[in-house]
């Protein structure tokens, strides 16, 4: 199954646009959990259980299991083994390289961990993309265009003017030759712009940052997050997975991603 029909497979089950990002931090995990050998993967996977049936995706963040060392690298496989098939795995890594050394993410990623998008810094070009996508036509990747953080215009220039790095980024990748679906991460902290990505690219798929903890701009993720397949992945980590820190965190992880779910379905009308 291509990717976006398996998101949109998702999306239709459960009734939502969430994406749950799983990034666990160590002064944050219940004390309970530490009595374990595993403490990252047993809070993941009571964050699963809890939420498997309120979310359209999980993504996982590269950057919080490096932190852990070779331990943190077997939980995070571990993690994506254990989310149910029929759910979309983001890995959120953003890796960006010459031609050969994404060839060899790309089989590490896609084809041993079997994870079905990744994020990618477009920054190098289309060499960073072609080796991922070129001959994998059922996975995907998230190209960064317009990040949530309050810098990214630094580098990233302003849609709003039709000129910038964000604007390069979608203009010019969406000519580029690939079997795999060209998506793009647009954070909900740029509201207006936001939109002005979804005119630019509005057959790509895009995963939205910013919703929750950064307090981005939830009505405009829905008003433009959809393409012509499938909706957005609106991605929240803290304020769902964090939501409590005490033996019952994932209940209340529940709780947050069931609201949030209610919250972006209220917005969408349905």
């Amino acid at each position: 199954m291509v990717y976006r029909e398996k998101l949109l497979a998702a999306q239709q089950r459960s009734n939502s646009w969430l994406c749950v990002g799983l990034d666990p931090q160590p002064e944050k995990l219940a004390l309970a959990l530490w009595n374990y050998d595993d403490p990252v993967l047993l809070f993941n996977r009571r964050i699963i259980d809890a939420t498997k049936d309120l979310v359209c995706a999980y993504k996982p963040n590269l950057g919080f299991y490096s932190q852990w060392g070779a331990a943190g690298m077997i939980a995070l496989e571990r993690t994506i083994a254990y989310i149910p098939n029929d759910i979309p795995v983001i890995l959120d890594c953003k890796i960006g390289d010459i031609g050969h050394t994404q060839g060899a993410w790309g089989r590490g990623l896609y084809d041993e961990w079997q994870v079905d998008a990744i994020t990618v810094n477009p920054y190098v070009g289309e060499a960073a993309v072609a080796p991922l996508l070129a001959e994998r036509p059922d996975r995907a990747v998230y190209l960064l265009a317009r990040t949530s953080n309050p810098g990214a215009q630094l580098f990233q220039g302003d849609l709003r003017q039709g000129k910038g790095l964000a604007a390069d980024v979608i203009r010019t990748s969406q000519s580029w030759p690939l079997a795999g679906h060209l998506g793009y991460v647009v954070g909900a902290t740029y509201p207006e712009e936001l939109g002005l990505a979804r005119e630019m690219a509005p057959d790509a798929n895009f995963l939205i940052p910013g919703v929750g903890a950064q307090g981005g701009n939830l009505a405009a993720a829905v008003a433009h997050g959809a393409d012509t397949v499938a909706g957005p992945v609106i991605s929240v980590s803290r304020s769902i997975i964090y939501a409590a820190g005490g033996a019952d965190f994932d209940q209340a992880a529940r709780d947050a991603a069931l609201a949030i779910r209610e919250q972006i379905n209220a917005a969408r009308g349905v």
